[in-house]
């Protein structure tokens, strides 16, 4: 018996390496892997430039704590404001974290305010970040929340913006209810609300970010421009790392002691995260999960059985019936790493430098399950 807790639930394999979009278990078995550790490994499993970075600084600083500055960290700083926001940088471990610091900031600008979020939305399974996640399931037995939060389904949002709203806290592409875009009227719609009451506007991007959906940031493609942006998944090339990114106008809210973390952006993070920036942040890269995804959805349309297809980039899902026991079969049967996000979405988001062949081969794989 595992000496885990057994609050995952784990399919019977164990895995011992990767490189790019293959995995092989601990038999020498390889896998094509269509789900990227959960949207994390966007440049793939060990990218060599990734895994040179780590190297190089684990034998040279791993932590000194940030009480004192290091030049990895700044940099990373530094290039994720120019490439989003232009405000300023929190960084923290993980998107919940990230999360639970932009809810912090926008109720500490907003003493009392509360939070509008929307229907199926997921920011986590820390207390605030639950607190944001309106699915009965996940907070259930973790009861009484952090108050102050209201659920609306997304065309009722804007509608909602009182002056007593301190911030609405989105994702631009609805990733663990299952891949379904938020419409771009509705944001705009949200972020004139927000700004005729004085609110926040807060898009979590830990999914969508990092090259997910075909641009550095999904809220690219949107024509809005939020007040904060939360980030983690794809931006350390699987080694752990979060931040929050504001706006000038919101990078004063913290101050000293208001907010910290003992081990976030550490050099040892922050040099992932520069090179996995080197990898990501490059147009024909992103051009290319464009097309892989217009290529993916296509087929997946054509495949029986499937009923339709969603997504951006390559951030899909498909609804078909059964797809749990289809992710199960896939991993058995067809050496095929999917996910299941419900009894009817299948779920792929491979990593971003996944080739147009090994798409083809993916889809070939599921064909055969359907038959």
């Amino acid at each position: 018996m595992s000496a885990l807790m057994d609050n995952y639930a784990r399919f019977p394999v164990t895995f011992a390496s990767g490189s790019g979009c293959t995995l092989v278990d601990d038999a020498g078995t390889e896998y094509l892997d269509l789900v990227a550790g959960i949207a994390v490994c966007n440049t793939g499993h060990c990218h060599p430039h990734v895994v040179a970075a780590i190297r190089e600084q684990a034998g040279r600083l791993l932590h000194v704590s940030n009480l004192y500055w290091t030049a990895e960290n700044v940099r990373l700083a530094e290039r994720l404001s120019a490439a989003s926001l232009g405000g300023k940088v929190f960084f923290c471990n993980s998107g919940a974290e990230a999360n639970e610091a932009a809810i912090k900031l926008a109720r500490k600008r907003r003493r009392g305010g509360g939070f509008l979020v929307a229907h199926g939305g997921f920011h986590g399974r820390t207390y605030g970040a639950l607190s944001a996640t309106p699915q009965e399931t996940k907070q259930a037995p973790f009861a009484p929340l952090v108050g102050g939060f209201t659920a609306l389904a997304a065309d009722g949002i804007a509608g909602a913006v009182t002056d007593e709203t301190a911030a609405v806290m989105l994702e631009v592409v609805q990733g663990e209810s299952g891949v379904h875009v938020m419409p771009h009227q509705i944001l705009h719609e949200i972020r004139e609300a927000c700004d005729d009451h004085g609110a926040l506007l807060i898009f979590d991007e830990v999914q969508t970010g990092m090259g997910r959906t075909g641009t550095l940031w999904a809220y690219e493609q949107t024509g809005v421009t939020p007040d904060v942006i939360t980030a983690a998944k794809g931006l350390g090339g699987g080694f752990p790392i979060g931040a929050l990114i504001t706006t000038p106008a919101t990078a004063g809210v913290f101050e000293p002691g208001d907010h910290g973390s003992t081990f976030a952006g550490n050099p040892l993070a922050s040099a992932a995260a520069n090179a996995t920036l080197d990898v990501l942040d490059d147009p024909e890269l992103l051009i290319a999960v464009r097309e892989r995804g217009e290529h993916l959805r296509e087929g997946l349309a054509a495949l029986s059985g499937v009923r339709s297809v969603r997504g951006v980039g390559l951030m899909v899902a498909a609804q078909i019936d059964g797809a749990p026991e289809l992710a199960a079969r896939a991993l058995r049967e067809e050496r095929l790493v999917v996910n299941a996000t419900g009894p009817d979405t299948l779920r792929l988001i491979p990593p971003l430098v996944i080739s147009e062949t090994e798409v083809d081969e993916g889809l070939t794989r599921l064909a055969r399950l359907l038959g």
